[in-house]
């Protein structure tokens, strides 16, 4: 079992939750401080609904009932944003299938294959999180000190900051996953051969049989009718 792929499928499963509940989110972006102590109203929007609550508690929510009045950088970041979630679901399928622990997926070299691809994914799933989240706070950061916007201002919602994170620890996971390959080969399985039991009689004889000439007495010899006279 290898710590390199464990730890880097801790982060890739915990990226993908993370990427799964910053695209829930509808705290994409929220109304700024000031506005809301004069008001005492807070707004929050997301890729999926608008939302409003007031200083006594009532909170409403209304999605987005049509797509084509959906401005063009929430649909990228909605696209980005579900490309993000999908490839971090199937990289986590791919992981576990690569780690050395599971019986499925195959020889080493398969496991090993299927590690690099679920790498891959998992760095594709982040940096297109990365993108969609760095896309939408771009257009809050523009407007917010643009002096000729008039209408409502925006800051940076907790969603982003989720997406970000989600974003790096799946690509941290994805790298370790990339170079867990390098484990592999260092490490090949070893082999061993089983010659069989040698009895202590022929090592003896294969030790003498070296040395040069064998010769074998008879013990009957040593013990004629001479000896006891």
């Amino acid at each position: 079992m290898s710590r390199a792929q464990i730890s880097a499928l801790v982060f890739g499963v915990g990226g993908f939750g993370a990427l799964v509940a910053a695209t829930a989110s509808n705290e994409w972006k929220v109304t700024t401080r000031a506005s809301s102590v004069i008001t005492a109203t807070w707004v929050y929007q997301g890729l999926w609904m608008n939302c409003a609550g007031n200083a006594l508690g009532s909170f409403h929510c209304r999605p987005h009932f049509t797509i084509f009045k959906v401005e063009g950088y929430i649909q990228a970041c909605r696209g980005l944003m579900i490309a993000a979630v999908s490839l971090g679901f199937f990289g986590s399928i791919f992981a576990l299938f690569g780690m050395k622990c599971t019986k499925v997926g195959g020889s080493d070299k398969a496991k090993a294959k299927i590690a690099c691809l679920a790498g891959i994914v998992f760095i594709l799933s982040g940096l297109c999180s990365m993108t969609g989240c760095s896309l939408y706070a771009n257009k809050i950061t523009t407007e917010f000190f643009d002096p000729h916007y008039v209408e409502q201002k925006y800051e940076l919602g907790a969603a982003l900051f989720i997406g970000w994170a989600g974003a790096s620890l799946c690509i941290i996971g994805g790298v370790i996953f990339c170079f867990s390959i390098s484990d592999n080969s260092k490490t090949p399985r070893m082999g061993y051969t089983y010659n069989g039991a040698t009895s202590v009689m022929s090592s003896r004889t294969k030790y003498h049989g070296g040395e040069g000439d064998f010769k074998t007495t008879n013990p009957s010899k040593q013990f004629d009718k001479n000896a006891y006279v």
